[in-house]
């Protein structure tokens, strides 16, 4: 039953990672065909915003080493189709396919900054600055992804002047829009209001801001409701829960895109998806990895039929 809430959006887009952060997570590597046929159930459900892959190079995540061939088969695909690159080597790849949506990744964290991107937060933004800068004189669209915005498992907690220093930096690069990310899933409603509350004050918009929480501690939908209380009007999310990240052990799946629409639609907010056809989806793609769903969504309602 929908019953609305007061001080919510009328609307939320959701950036479906299934395809990227959740397959990039797999210890074997999905079949291209396989990967694209996912991407169109995911756009067929109503979803407008489904991030494809990762132009890196296949040594440091070789489950999406087939960027090259999948990009192409999704030339047909009624979404935006934004795509992750970590250099100008990754970019040029991808403008070379026809991307007009891309993304980089960064960290608030020295720590995670050395793990997954062999170098300090200064110079990953220095790595980045041409990178956006090519980009949107190419015309596309530019997110910034800023992983370890709450917690970092080497650091610990990660002060919020620090992160609101690290998210500026990117959005003066150039980019379009900012991803919050709660990569070990550590984060509470609290916290999040916090942030985004310290990040308005130093004049970033809210309507640029995204959030993207992992439910490692099973609060991932409680943060994404005070983020939209806050005024968040897109919120990352996986199809059936896949995911989590390579280079953080500790991080479990992200906030399962299923249990996202489950809770936007009693809230009546629209999404323009369909819960069933996307849960059939995800049933599909667990069936392809050979497990079951993690989302308890999918689980439910899958379980009734």
């Amino acid at each position: 039953m929908s019953v609305p809430a007061p001080g919510l959006p009328a609307r939320v887009r959701i950036h479906e990672v299934g395809a990227r952060d959740g397959l990039q997570n797999e210890k074997t590597a999905v079949p291209t065909e396989v990967k694209a046929e996912f991407v169109r159930r995911l756009a067929a459900s109503g979803l407008t915003t489904i991030e494809a892959t990762s132009f890196v190079h296949p040594k440091w995540v070789p489950q999406l080493a087939d960027a090259e061939q999948l990009f192409p088969l999704l030339a047909d695909v009624d979404a935006a189709l934004p795509v992750l690159v970590p250099n100008e080597r990754g970019l040029d790849r991808a403008l070379a396919l026809g991307a007009t949506r891309i993304a980089v990744f960064g960290s608030a964290t020295e720590t995670f900054a050395s793990r997954n991107l062999n170098r300090t937060v200064a110079e990953s933004l220095a790595m980045f600055e041409p990178v956006v800068a090519r980009a949107r004189q190419g015309g596309a669209h530019v997110r910034g992804y800023l992983s370890m915005c709450f917690g970092d498992p080497w650091e610990g907690a990660v002060p919020v002047h620090q992160v609101v220093s690290v998210a500026k930096a990117l959005l003066d690069l150039g980019c379009d829009e900012l991803s919050l990310g709660d990569t070990i899933g550590v984060a509470t409603p609290g916290h999040v209001r916090a942030l985004l509350s310290a990040l308005n004050e130093a004049s970033v918009p809210t309507d640029r801001i995204g959030v993207h929480f992992h439910d490692t501690y099973g609060q991932a939908l409680s943060n994404t409701l005070a983020a939209l209380q806050h005024g968040v009007t897109t919120v990352d999310a996986s199809a059936g829960g896949l995911g989590g990240c390579p280079y953080a052990k500790s991080a479990t799946g992200n906030l399962a895109t299923e249990d996202l629409v489950w809770m936007l639609d009693g809230l009546g907010i629209e999404t323009g998806v369909d819960l069933a056809a996307l849960t059939a989806t995800s049933v599909w793609m667990a069936e392809q990895l050979g497990r079951p769903s993690p989302s308890r969504t999918v689980r439910a309602l899958s379980h009734k039929e």
